[in-house]
């Protein structure tokens, strides 16, 4: 059975623009991973006239409700009571509930539990109730006339254990299928390219299913089939990934992987090879993007972020005449930068951005948006020249480090760079 949800995030401080309602995004990717179709995100205030009206019009429309919000100690937390009495579930009181928030108090915060908590531990007669290990407010989650309704708290660390620890599992509960899902991951095609290339075949598929998703800088897709066990899921799915593969080419960059930078570091760490970056208009981000991910120190040295001119000579070594000549955003300085680069620090390979982010062209009268990105390796030097138009100055630069990363895989694998 296929069931559709529709996620309630409750709090006036989301309509006020004050938070960023990233709760209904968790809840979001976890359904889709679990094959449960999220029709409709509803964002009300604390007012339970307001948020009695959503409930009401969500319990005609999906099978499953997540409320999120709303369940905390002070008298705007009404989750929990407006809830309840539009689906006629009586809220009962639970003595050792109160107990495990006393605890948390006195154990975690050190200070008396405030009385007004006591409303905490008040919850739905019939479900089930889910324990907050991260703070005071306990969820829920009960039946009613074939509508399930789940109850989460607003902080988002809080949501998330809760979401992971219980609603997870009960909602996998729900139907005997399982679902599995690949997220096959693209770089260098947008996704009007990518969709009109699987288009005919995508629209003729039930069971699995191939979708398109657009990150900031490259395409997903999510390959997801159900199945009676997880071997028959993924017998189904191998063809689809196979099919990508096939038909999209070296674009495919990786199958359930985080980004370009995991699968660099991979293939770095599977050569025994090091690298090093000179970095420009991205500032660092190449770095940033490596060094985040566990193991970055086997395969990176260090880096330059050469923003100024003067840097670029004095440090990296790249020559005045070049510099005179071609100017700090050039094929020949990006070269310079990355053989600079490779020199002081030992590495094998290195790689470099140099390129006009904007708003305005750069000092010689290069247009926003032209990007160079140079490897340098015991092969050769190499360079990849990029036009990026006039865009905002946070996606040339975002796109710009994301080069440099394919720049690496293509090496790697052996691929025109």
């Amino acid at each position: 059975m296929s069931h559709t949800a529709e996620i309630i995030a409750v709090g006036t401080e989301l309509l006020l623009g004050n938070i960023v309602n990233t709760n209904a995004q968790a809840i979001s990717q976890s359904l889709s991973a679990l094959g449960i179709n999220v029709f409709w995100h509803t964002v009300v205030g604390d007012n339970p006239e307001r948020l009695k009206e959503a409930v009401e019009i969500a319990r005609r429309r999906a099978d499953i409700i997540i409320t999120t919000g709303g369940l905390g100690p002070t008298y705007d937390d009404l989750t929990k009571q407006t809830v309840c009495q539009v689906f006629g579930e009586k809220l009962v009181f639970h003595p050792e509930i109160l107990e495990e928030i006393r605890a948390f108090y006195e154990t975690a915060l050190h200070v008396p539990m405030p009385e007004n908590n006591t409303q905490q531990a008040e919850l739905p007669e019939h479900g089930v109730i889910f324990d907050n290990p991260v703070g005071t407010a306990p969820g829920c989650a009960f039946e009613s006339g074939g509508v399930h309704v789940l109850m989460l708290p607003g902080p988002p660390h809080e949501m998330a254990a809760m979401l992971r620890r219980h609603a997870e599992p009960y909602l996998r509960g729900l139907s005997r299928e399982v679902i599995v899902s690949h997220d096959i991951m693209t770089f260098g095609m947008g996704e009007s390219s990518v969709e009109e290339l699987l288009r005919e075949r995508m629209t003729h598929m039930t069971n699995p299913t191939l979708a398109t998703y657009a990150k900031p800088f490259e395409v997903r897709l999510r390959a997801t089939a159900k199945a009676e066990s997880g071997e028959e899921a993924e017998t189904l799915l191998a063809p689809v990934v196979e099919l990508v593969r096939n038909t999209l080419g070296d674009a495919v960059y990786g199958v359930d992987v985080s980004g370009l930078a995991e699968v660099c570091l991979a293939g770095l760490r599977e050569r025994n090879m090091t690298f090093a970056t000179a970095e420009s208009c991205t500032g660092g981000r190449v770095a940033e993007q490596i060094t985040a991910l566990p193991g970055a120190s086997k395969v990176y040295r260090g880096g330059v972020v050469s923003y100024w001119t003067e840097v670029k000579g004095r440090v990296l070594g790249v020559p005045q005449d070049i510099l005179d000549t071609y100017g700090p955003v050039s094929e020949e300085c990006a070269r310079a930068m990355a053989e600079g680069a490779r020199r002081i620090t030992g590495a094998e390979i290195a790689v470099s951005v140099t390129g006009a982010a904007g708003p305005d062209p750069d000092e010689r009268g290069v247009p926003v948006g032209v990007v160079y990105v140079g490897l340098a390796a015991p092969e050769g030097t190499f360079c990849r020249r990029l036009d990026f138009g006039r865009r905002r100055r946070d996606r040339i630069r975002g796109l710009a480090a994301n080069h440099a990363f394919d720049v690496i895989r293509r090496y790697l694998a052996g691929l025109p760079i």
